[in-house]
């Protein structure tokens, strides 16, 4: 069993985060209190948790190193340890949904965050290419599909896999920071590290602000999603 964390994927928009409901719903008929291994959801992802707690519309999920608060309708069933029947994923309304959902369910990524950087990154053009050499639909560079064992940038599904793994490392480096992830999706972790916040680069900034607009407007996504390990 793989020993990564869980993390929140959190939002630094003060008033964003008041408007926003929920994305990971659970199903309301749970029972008051119980003791569970892991919560799968309609989405096909699983959360590895110790116990939950139901509070009337919310669901308390408690989990190593904390516990999460969540609205209650949309839990596909509770797996007993070790036992993972195949969940099939709901797949978007988009182009690539098939490999979209895939890379989500592989690699504990909201398929909504996905298609929301691929929107912006090449609006689903596979054969896009920018001026400094990002290729294909998550616009990787070539350093980057390397390191990732991709053979063709122009290949949908070894592109979009690839640009997932390298999305969930950049979330589990700062932990969870998605304006800061997406900052250093677009203009390289060592700039991050550089000005020890959001480099002051207008494409970056317009950047971040554009696929967290589409993600919370199109997706109707929350302040916190829960990245899987």
């Amino acid at each position: 069993m793989r020993a990564e964390r869980d993390i929140l994927i959190r939002f630094p928009f003060g008033r964003a985060k008041r408007a926003l409901g929920s994305a990971i719903l659970l199903f309301a008929a749970l029972a008051p209190v119980a003791r569970a291994d892991y919560a799968v959801l309609q989405s096909g992802q699983r959360l590895h948790i110790t116990g939950y707690e139901s509070l009337g519309e919310t669901v308390r999920l408690t989990m190593q190193g904390g516990t999460l608060e969540i609205p209650a309708d949309s839990l596909l069933r509770i797996d007993p340890e070790d036992t993972f029947p195949a969940v099939k994923a709901k797949l978007l309304d988009v182009p690539f949904a098939n490999f979209i959902a895939a890379s989500a369910q592989s690699h504990g990524i909201p398929a909504e965050l996905l298609a929301s950087v691929i929107a912006v990154e090449s609006n689903f053009n596979p054969n896009a290419v920018s001026l400094k050499s990002a290729r294909g639909l998550m616009q990787l560079m070539p350093k980057t599909a390397a390191r990732f064992g991709v053979t063709n940038m122009f290949d949908p599904r070894q592109n979009i896999d690839a640009g997932t793994r390298y999305l969930k490392e950049l979330l589990l480096r700062y932990n969870g920071d998605l304006a800061t992830t997406l900052a250093a999706y677009n203009a390289g972790p060592d700039r991050i590290g550089q000005f020890r916040t959001l480099p002051p680069y207008r494409e970056t900034r317009d950047y971040v602000r554009r696929v967290t607009d589409k993600f919370k407007k199109d997706f109707k996504s929350s302040d916190q999603i829960l990245v899987l390990q």
